[in-house]
C-alpha cells in the first residue's frame, strides 16, 4: 500500500495559510491608514476608485469638484446634535456645508479635527458652515468629550447606528469610510467627496473653487 506523498509548501492546508498571511499583512496595511471598522471597511482608506463614477469619493489628495449639472443631491438630514438640540442640513441652504463624518474613537478623525475647526472659523465669513455627523458613539458622553479636546465650535448630528450615512449613495459616502466629508454646494448638492482624513491645505481648494461658483 503506497503512503500519501507528504504535504509539500504549496499542498494542503499550508497554502490557505499563506493565503491568510496576505490578507492579514493587507488588514496591517489598511490598520495602519485607519480603524479597521466591523464589515471589513477601513476608515482612512480610499473609498472609491479614481475612474469611478462622477462624484465619486476619493482620498483626499486625489479628491475634485464635480461639475454643478452632474452633482446629487444631499440627502435630508435631521435629528439632535451631541446636546439634544435639534439640527437639520436644510437650514444651511444656501451656504456652502463641510459635512464631516467622524467618531471619538477614530485616530485619523483625532488627526484632522484641529484643521476642520481652524478653516470653519477662517471661512465663516465666507459663507461656509461646517456640520459634523458623529457616528457609532453610543455614549454622547464620549463624543461631547472629543468635542471639547479639539474646542470644536460646530454642529453635529448624533448618529450612533450609521442610519443617516446609509441615505447617501455609497459612491459618494461610504459608510464604512471613516472619517469621510463631503463639500455640499449653496443649492444642496454634493460637490466633492473625500474619503480619509483631511487637512487645511487640502480642503481648501476645493472649498474656494465652490465659493467661487456663487449662488
Amino acid at each position: 500500500m503506497r503512503r500519501p506523498a507528504p504535504r509539500g509548501p504549496g499542498r494542503g492546508r499550508r497554502f490557505p495559510v499563506a493565503v491568510s498571511a496576505v490578507v492579514l499583512a493587507g488588514a496591517g496595511l489598511a490598520a495602519a491608514a485607519g480603524c479597521v471598522l466591523a464589515g471589513g471597511g477601513t476608515d482612512g482608506g480610499r473609498a472609491g476608485a479614481p475612474d469611478g463614477p462622477v462624484g465619486a469619493v476619493r482620498a483626499a489628495d486625489g479628491a475634485t469638484v464635480v461639475d454643478p449639472g452632474a452633482r446629487q443631491e444631499a440627502p435630508a438630514l435631521a435629528g439632535e446634535d451631541l446636546d439634544g438640540k435639534p439640527v437639520d442640513l436644510d437650514e444651511f441652504r444656501g451656504h456652502v456645508v463641510v459635512l464631516n463624518v467622524w467618531g471619538s474613537w477614530c485616530g485619523p478623525c483625532r488627526s484632522e479635527a484641529d484643521g476642520l475647526e481652524r478653516l470653519s472659523r477662517q471661512t465663516r465669513d465666507e459663507g461656509v458652515r461646517f456640520l459634523g455627523i458623529n457616528t457609532r458613539d453610543r455614549d454622547r458622553a464620549a463624543a461631547r468629550s472629543f468635542v471639547r479636546a479639539h474646542g470644536l465650535s460646530f454642529p453635529s448630528l448624533h448618529d450612533p447606528t450609521g442610519e443617516l450615512l446609509l441615505r447617501f449613495p455609497p459612491a459618494l459616502l461610504n459608510p464604512q469610510a471613516i472619517p469621510s466629508t463631503l463639500v455640499i454646494d449653496r443649492r444642496g448638492r454634493i460637490a466633492a467627496g473625500i474619503g480619509g482624513a483631511v487637512t487645511e491645505e487640502q480642503l481648501r481648494p476645493l472649498l474656494t473653487r465652490v465659493l467661487e461658483e456663487g449662488s
